[in-house]
């Protein structure tokens, strides 16, 4: 029994702890930025927080988190300590987020069952809030309200809106405008009232709302209409909202008038006299009567037709058409016919009391009969209208025409009367018979239709007049006309595809089919050009670029649809107009020049080739030096790199310059170079020496020293590089007791003893050491004291010092060292190794790797050099005949950074 009531009372628990639920609501306009406080969850929940009363015993910090990140969760931020919720940065904007319905709109999570149900026009962001730990753990359902602020203007479905009113609208009478203004907000920030720019005095606008709060305006007519007086009234509705401040909409509202049958046809004149001739032809006209209705469409229709008080005879005599109101000669005229006619003729309108003209004609007898005119036409002809082709040859026949006299008494002539290409002349051999032909070829794109007259008289003098049309039939004898021969074209390179170039535009004075144009590209034309064929738009369906071609040239063809059909051609020329694409080329990428030292100031250390594809001012390319441009400068123009002073190598052996080239387009280009110079060497420098420090000093030599032993030796550096650095040592003087015991290695420098000492070898030994480069063309030295005193001690210094200050007498040997470059120990003549030191140096001062040889050689003789930093150097001694020994003590020497 008791695990059954576990079983059933433990899902209950568990529903218990997850059902400590809690509502929040809070709300906030539309639009706020990010950070705005909406609202503190650990204060409205009255949570307890590190500020407020401390617990009796330590508790876990409480931790808020959202359940869900659904849509809500994007447009706040929470904090997760101290509950707080912001605005994010994503802006809420109520419109784009709630759909209006009958009920809230919810967002961000699954909506809970709330006791307060929302208005209409709410907008809610629901939120799930976990808060934590276990102790004071709950599910908070956050709503936040979203308030709508008057950010949108009222805005019409249609920018024109169109209103049909009959013009015998009474006052007051109430039309709806179909298209109301929509504006997004709601409440009284949505659409409050709509009004007219313009009422004319006859109108005025209302607003009715319905159950849903939609407003709909209403055209009201407050006067009388006349579509007769005026037909359309164009005004603005404007709809306004209720914001503070309002915001407004406009659209064009045409209220069109619409016509009504109240207006009956009218007569200008109430009587019309005629006189007509009793040898009248039939089909003679007599007169037209005109009635006039000012309504439009059908209740304008008008028909004409005889009064019932018309007499059958005058009906038979006179046809009168119902329709146009002609009345016509339909019968005979004889001896029989009444001279007066009173012709009633009524004018109907739909619905209206007819209009009536009394239209008197009176017939004047004539005893003798007129002339007549018989045509016989060879050319078509139907209704008397002669049809002739454009093309028909001169001399072309268009018919025969007889003349006689029916009474047969009286002599009858004819004669042409119009204008035009034609001749009316007798036919041979019969009397009384004459040809109508062209005297000259026929333009259908002149003329169209000629109306001649052949006249008929006889000797009394009647006239008889026979009228003729002749209509000229188009053939394709045109061919198409382009408005310009030579279409001259330009667009820019780098188009879009499918550009609009131009609209080709040709005429053809042809009629009908014979002049529709279709427009076709000459067989050069290359294949991403396009032309229309009905409208004769010209466009490219790709990018053009400038620097691959800048000028197309092809043809283009009218065409006509006659047959034979029709055709001229026209040239279009297309330029392609430059844009900066192009950013400035240098021709390698890394340049190198060669440079030797103490170049002058200012010389031309070498050219930079850079090229620009643009034209123009794109083309245009300028020159800077990026880094070290108080040394260096270049030539704008002719990219002439150029060294301000002098430059020396043992200063700085290398120069890295980055170059950079500008064109002249808006926005310009640019691209960088690298340039290395590398100084060569120059020997300008003697060897400088670093050891012995003084002439002054001397170096105690025992008499037991064996032959061959090291005695000291000569050290010395140069700062040039290569040969100009290749030190050679030897004694040009020597003094002493006997001083060929002592020599010295001429590439070591090493001095070491020869023989053996004797009792008679003791004494101050003076050896004059010179010091020579191998530089090119003339070698560099220096020289240096060598004092060595052979003695068992040193017992009295100031005696030695006393003979180290005597002048010796020293005779110079002008002997040259002889060393050998190549790694061998055998001793070179002078006069074959000089030419080959020369050569090898050449060699070698154009030479990368040698370059990076002196370098390494350079670094060791720098370590060498460390190593006696601590001694105190001073001048070398110049070479001369006699030695000044007092004017070489306590010199300083300048040591070499090498």
């Amino acid at each position: 029994h008791l695990l059954l009531f576990l079983l059933f009372v433990g899902p209950f628990n568990c529903f218990a702890s997850y059902s400590r639920a809690t509502e929040l609501f809070y709300s906030l306009n539309e639009g706020l930025p990010a950070g705005v406080l909406i609202g503190s969850l650990a204060r409205d929940l009255r949570l307890p927080t590190a500020g407020g009363q401390r617990p009796a015993a330590p508790q876990p910090p409480l931790s808020f988190t959202l359940a869900s990140h659904g849509l809500g969760g994007q447009y706040v931020q929470l904090d997760n300590r101290s509950g707080e919720l912001h605005t994010s940065a994503v802006e809420i904007d109520r419109e784009a987020l709630c759909v209006e319905s009958s009920g809230a709109t919810i967002f961000g999570g699954e909506a809970a069952v709330s006791s307060s149900s929302p208005s209409s026009e709410s907008c809610l962001l629901l939120l799930d809030v976990l808060v934590l730990p276990q102790e004071y753990f709950r599910l908070v359902k956050v709503k936040i309200a979203i308030r709508d602020v008057n950010d949108n203007a009222p805005r019409f479905p249609v920018p024109h809106i169109r209103l049909s009113v009959p013009e015998n609208a009474p006052v007051n009478t109430r039309l709806a405008i179909e298209h109301p203004a929509f504006d997004p907000d709601v409440g009284t920030n949505g659409v409050q009232t709509y009004r007219l720019r313009e009422n004319y005095g006859v109108f005025t606008l209302d607003v009715e709302e319905n159950e849903n709060g939609e407003r709909t305006p209403y055209l009201i007519v407050m006067g009388a209409l006349d579509r007769e007086t005026q037909g359309e009234y164009v005004t603005v509705i404007v709809a306004e909202d209720g914001g503070t401040p309002p915001l407004m909409g406009s659209a064009t509202l045409t209220i069109g008038i619409s016509d009504i049958n109240d207006n009956c046809p009218q007569f200008s004149d109430s009587q019309l006299n005629i006189t007509l001739y009793g040898n009248s032809s039939l089909g003679t006209h007599v007169a037209t009567v005109h009635a006039v209705d000012m309504d439009l469409g059908s209740n304008a229709q008008i028909t004409y037709s005889y009064s019932q008080k018309v007499p059958q005879p005058s009906r038979d005599l006179f046809h009168l058409d119902e329709s146009t109101g002609a009345i016509t000669l339909s019968s005979k005229v004889d001896g029989d016919t009444p001279r007066l006619h009173r012709l009633i003729i009524l004018g109907n309108g739909p619905g209206c009391i007819p209009a009536v003209i009394t239209v008197l004609v009176t017939i004047i007898k004539v005893m003798m009969r007129p002339p007549e005119v018989v045509p016989r036409f060879i050319a078509n002809e139907a209704e008397g209208v002669v049809y002739l082709k454009e093309l028909e040859p001169i001399n072309t026949p268009i018919a025969f025409f007889t003349i006689k006299d029916p009474d047969e008494k009286y002599k009858v002539s004819c004669y042409l009367d119009g204008d035009g290409p034609f001749r009316l002349s007798p036919y041979k051999p019969y009397n009384n018979e004459y040809l109508l032909e062209t005297t000259k070829p026929l333009d259908y794109e002149t003329q169209q239709l000629y109306e001649i007259s052949v006249v008929a008289w006889n000797s009394e003098g009647f006239h008889v007049n026979k009228i003729i049309k002749v209509q000229i039939l188009d053939d394709n004898d045109n061919s198409p006309v382009f408005s310009q021969p030579l279409i001259e074209l330009s667009i820019e390179e780098n188009n879009i595809p499918n550009a609009f170039l131009t609209k080709l535009h040709a005429t053809d004075a042809d009629s009908g089919e014979r002049g529709q144009v279709s427009y076709f590209l000459g067989p050069d034309a290359p294949s991403y050009f396009s032309l229309d064929k009905t409208t004769g738009v010209l466009t490219v369906s790709t990018q053009l670029d400038r620097e691959e071609k800048e000028k197309y040239r092809y043809t283009v063809k009218a065409v006509d649809s006659g047959f034979p059909p029709r055709e001229s051609i026209a040239t279009v020329t297309i330029t392609v107009l430059d844009k900066n694409d192009n950013c400035p080329r240098f021709i390698n990428k890394d340049f190198s020049f060669f440079v030797p030292e103490n170049f002058p100031g200012f010389g031309e250390i070498g050219v930079i080739s850079v090229t620009d594809a643009d034209a123009g001012q794109n083309g245009w390319v300028a020159l800077s030096v990026l880094n070290g441009s108080d040394i260096f400068v270049i030539d704008t123009g002719k990219g002439v790199l150029r060294a301000k002073v002098s430059l020396d190598r043992e200063q700085q052996s290398s120069y890295i310059l980055w170059i950079e080239a500008v064109d002249g387009g808006d926005p310009a280009l640019s691209s960088t170079a690298k340039i290395t110079i590398l100084l060569l060497d120059i020997n300008d420098n003697p060897p400088l020496v670093l050891f012995p420090q003084s002439n002054m000093s001397y170096l105690l030599v025992l008499p037991s020293t064996l032959p061959g032993s090291p005695i000291t030796e000569v050290y010395a550096v140069d700062k040039d590089t290569g040969m100009n650095a290749v030190i050679a040592y030897s004694i040009i003087g020597r003094r002493g007791p006997r001083p060929e015991s002592f020599r010295i290695d001429p590439k070591t420098g090493n001095i070491t003893l020869e023989e053996s000492l004797m009792q008679n070898d003791y004494g101050l030994y003076r050896l004059l050491v010179k010091v020579s480069d191998h530089g090119y063309p003339e070698p560099l030295h220096s020289t240096v004291m060598v004092n060595l005193f052979v003695n068992d001690t040193v017992s009295n210094e100031s005696y030695i010092e006393s003979l180290l200050r005597k002048e010796p007498d020293i005779s110079i040997e002008e002997k040259q060292p002889q060393i050998s470059i190549e790694p061998t120990h055998k001793k070179m003549e002078t006069a074959s190794c000089m030419p080959t030191l020369v050569a090898l140096s050449i060699i070698s001062l154009g030479s990368i790797a040698l370059v990076t040889g002196m370098g390494i050689y350079i670094c060791l003789r720098k370590g060498k050099k460390h190593h006696r930093a601590d001694e105190n150097l001073e001048v070398q001694i110049p070479l001369n005949g006699r030695i000044h020994l007092h004017m070489l003590e306590k010199k300083p020497v300048e040591i070499s950074n090498i």
